[in-house]
């Protein structure tokens, strides 16, 4: 691939990216329209023509690892492994 073409890409892929970005916007502010009015009924769910709404609470239990890490420091490095990874960025 020659470096125009490669430019050309990389301004294809921003040009995507923004995109992307533009409609990952308009779903989260429709879906804050959708949860002002299920707050305005005082509800967590809704049934409206063929579609179901649920906006619930979830309880879930999450590791602290920092305060682990500072109560027990050796045994949080002994259970900690280091990993390899790749990262895609264009600047």
């Amino acid at each position: 691939m020659s470096k125009q073409e490669l430019i050309t890409k990389i301004e294809e892929l921003k040009q995507w990216e923004a995109l992307m970005e533009e409609a990952q916007n308009e779903v989260e502010a429709l879906r804050d329209l959708i949860k002002a009015e299920m707050l305005q009924q005082e509800t967590e769910e809704m049934v409206v023509g063929a579609y179901i709404v649920r906006w619930t609470s979830v309880l879930s239990n999450r590791f602290d690892t920092t305060a682990f890490k500072k109560m027990m420091p050796d045994v949080y490095k002994a259970y900690t492994k280091q990993v390899s990874s790749r990262r895609f960025t264009i600047a």
